[in-house]
């Protein structure tokens, strides 16, 4: 009965988003013919002599003390169409709670069409005012509900800096997932369409892991570990295993520096030849690690065929010993499928694309008896979301969006004494923001509103007794349950 409740009300929302879908793909030409019948023809020529449009204006980080704003600028290229132009960044904010006019606290003259600015020294807590130009155009948002909806800074023009958790900071992770390493064309849904997308001239997961590798240690992230929530390569090949793994381990250590689990993608082809187990750890078994009193747990969800998720007996009656042997303990869960109904009935794959329903309901009740489990993250649907568990349990089940496309980056998790700040953040590399940039497009172009994801889902607080943690320079991490290859 829950299966079939849950399909009626994907059926219903993939009946909603197609008649989106094709309301949007009318638009464009219609749209255009009101509008040039409209405007003036002094008013048209204007439009036409402007050589920049700086639009896609993304207000994608906010933290306690900094905000990363992010747009693009295009020109028209001699068959009219719109085509990425380099140009300059600038950035104006100011308090919004006085009449100062905004000020350029950001500015770089240096060219580009894949505008990344981030501004640190603001105030916990306190508004902001800003504007973004480049060219002297002031930067508008794309024509996508995620960022024109009310209430978006983007359509207000206003940010809210967060209040952090007391206390001292403890450490930092970063949750990535989906870098689909060996992928050769991205955005294509089933059975070749839409057609997808190629790299210019080198292989897009590899841009985009090496962007998310250097960036997760400058200043500003310092991420103590990364955890990686499945589909590490593309079809879990020997060749794709070992070439993610040597990217990965340059970085750190297996199961000190950086945590993985399998993704569907990873799940071996003919089994039980099993290349990606090999290189990691073997299928439908989980991992238990400790960092600094933190416990980290990895949970293979992935089945030996099909794009949906389950976990076999065996690993579920681990998850339970672990987590009733200490169901105190400060504990983050990964796997690859999302787990509540929310998110079977939110994706476009539907009820069959996240994990199984017995699974799922098996998961809300060990966590319900351990108190210390406060967050699950999990990757597959390529998205940002903050979703609702199904029953009242004080658990965060947070979606991240994927590595390898737009729009390109990872959430880092600070933890305090008193709670933890979750913030998502685009890589920032020039090769990694071009391919973001092109990956918008995908899907007819609604991919923003399916991946960027709410600003809330994006940048949160959560209050929680993390007090007898310690600090990531104190303490090492211990792997529990298997040796690393």
């Amino acid at each position: 009965m829950q299966n079939a409740r849950l399909r009626t009300v994907w059926l219903a929302n993939v009946t909603a988003g197609a008649a989106v879908v094709t309301a949007r793909a009318s638009l464009p030409r219609s749209a255009f013919t009101v509008y040039q019948s409209a405007i003036s023809r002094s008013e048209a020529a204007r439009v036409r002599r402007s050589a920049i449009v700086a639009s896609d204006l993304e207000v994608v980080t906010v933290t306690d003390r900094s905000v990363v704003l992010t747009w693009t600028t295009r020109a028209r290229d001699k068959t009219g169409r719109l085509r990425p132009a380099p140009a300059d960044t600038e950035v104006r904010i100011t308090p919004a709670d006085g009449v100062a006019p905004a000020l350029p606290l950001y500015a770089d003259e240096r060219p580009t069409a894949f505008h990344y600015a981030e501004i640190d020294g603001l105030e916990p807590g306190r508004s902001y005012r800003f504007e973004a130009y480049s060219a002297g155009h002031r930067v508008v948002p794309a024509r996508t509900r995620v960022t024109q909806r009310a209430g978006t800074p983007e359509t207000t023009g206003v940010f809210t800096t967060l209040t952090p958790p007391p206390g001292r900071l403890l450490r930092t992770l970063a949750l990535a997932n989906d870098v689909h390493y060996g992928e050769e064309a991205s955005g294509i849904f089933v059975a070749g369409w839409p057609p997808g997308l190629r790299h210019d001239t080198e292989d897009h997961p590899e841009v985009m892991l090496d962007a998310l590798l250097d960036d997760v240690r400058e200043p500003g992230r310092g991420a103590d570990h990364l955890i990686l929530a499945g589909d590490l390569t593309d079809s879990g090949t020997l060749a794709q295993s070992l070439g993610v793994r040597a990217r990965l381990d340059r970085w750190g250590a297996l199961g000190r520096d950086y945590f993985v689990c399998r993704g569907n993608h990873d799940a071996p082809l003919r089994y039980p030849d099993d290349p990606w187990g090999s290189v990691f750890h073997p299928r439908q078994q989980l991992v238990d690690n400790r960092a600094g009193g933190l416990r980290i747990i990895g949970l293979d969800t992935t089945r030996l065929r099909g794009a949906g998720g389950t976990i076999v007996r065996p690993q579920l009656d681990h998850l339970r010993e672990l987590l009733t042997a200490e169901p105190e303990r400060p504990t983050l869960i990964f796997g690859h499928h999302p787990v509540t109904s929310c998110a079977a009935v939110s994706n476009p794959g539907g009820p069959g694309f996240v994990l199984d329903r017995s699974n799922a309901a098996a998961l809300h009740d060990l966590y319900r008896a351990a108190p210390g489990v406060f967050l699950h993250h999990c990757g597959h649907t390529h998205r940002n979301r903050l979703g609702r568990p199904d029953s009242g349990i004080d658990v965060e089940f947070l979606e991240v969006a994927a590595v390898k496309e737009y729009p390109g980056g990872y959430l880092l998790l600070r933890i305090y004494e008193g709670g933890y700040m979750a913030n998502f953040y685009k890589t920032r590399t020039e090769p990694a923001r071009s391919w973001s940039t092109r990956t918008r497009r995908q899907f007819l172009g609604m991919y923003p509103d399916h991946a960027l994801g709410s600003f809330a889902s994006r940048n949160h607080v959560v209050l929680r007794d993390f007090s007898g943690l310690a600090a990531a320079d104190s303490a090492a991490v211990v792997q529990r349950g298997w040796a690393a290859t």
